[in-house]
């Protein structure tokens, strides 16, 4: 075994968890204004969201590259190409009308707070970048070992401000590949065949290890890379079997061994 192949997103980097603590702090300054539990707030924002972000002519993009609808409440995506710049002339307006729109399911017609929580929502989850504890140590143990490549999903120039806002990650790998640059997301084989190109690597020699079933290990299984499913929280496995299954990457080093 020559190189590891990481997924950056709730693999590495927990993002639900940042996601989740940013509608928390912004829908409980919403709530200080009017009598509403902020949770309903959250869910009433979730739900818009995706309904607004699917109805984007964008929409197969943004699937194709990895970019989910609350990525898009606070990136701004200023990377080169068409579809990209459609992407950042939308979002603003798309930040808006999600909020503004899921206050109106509460009943509060308030486009001036839904503005505001537009705005505010982007800052908040800047302040909160969590990394998994596990995450720095593991990686620690295997620099020096192995090629560790990030192998993510998103808008470069997203993923890269995590990336800042978490300086002591990136150090770490030999290349860092993200889906925005390359053209095409995981579970497409091209990058995975990409970064295979950029470590000089062969298939048998590259174990993959993300999260999400129907990118990372599937893309890698279609790759004909060995993967490991992370299943940090006891998910049933649907539609993709992967080689490997473990529920924290301090198990890597026994998989390896063997």
């Amino acid at each position: 075994m020559k190189a590891i192949f990481f997924d950056l997103d709730d693999t590495l980097l927990w993002d639900e968890k940042s996601v989740k603590k940013a509608f928390e702090e912004t829908c409980k300054y919403a709530a200080s204004f009017y009598d509403f539990h902020h949770d309903d707030l959250e869910e009433a924002v979730r739900e818009e969201a995706r309904n607004l972000y699917s109805g984007y002519r964008t929409y197969d993009f943004t699937k194709m590259i990895g970019i989910n609808p609350f990525e898009g409440l606070w990136g701004n995506f200023g990377d080169p190409g068409k579809e990209f710049e459609e992407m950042k002339k939308i979002v603003p307006q798309y930040r808006q009308d999600t909020w503004t729109n899921g206050l109106k399911k509460l009943g509060i017609d308030n486009p001036e707070l839904g503005k505001e929580l537009a705005e505010r929502f982007p800052e908040e989850r800047k302040n909160y970048p969590f990394l998994f504890e596990d995450a720095l140590p593991v990686l620690d143990r295997l620099k020096g070992s192995y090629s560790l490549v990030l192998l993510t999903n998103g808008s470069p120039e997203l993923q890269n401000i995590k990336l800042t806002l978490t300086p002591e990650l990136s150090p770490y790998f030999d290349e860092i590949i993200i889906s925005g640059d390359h053209g095409r997301g995981k579970p497409d084989v091209s990058i995975f065949e990409h970064a295979l190109e950029r470590i000089n690597a062969a298939r048998s020699e590259v174990l993959m290890v993300g999260d999400n079933l129907m990118t990372d290990i599937l893309g890698a299984k279609e790759a004909g890379i060995k993967s490991v499913w992370l299943n940090r929280f006891d998910k049933k496995p649907e539609y993709v079997t992967p080689d490997y299954q473990i529920s924290s990457l301090h198990e890597l080093f026994d998989l390896l061994e063997k």
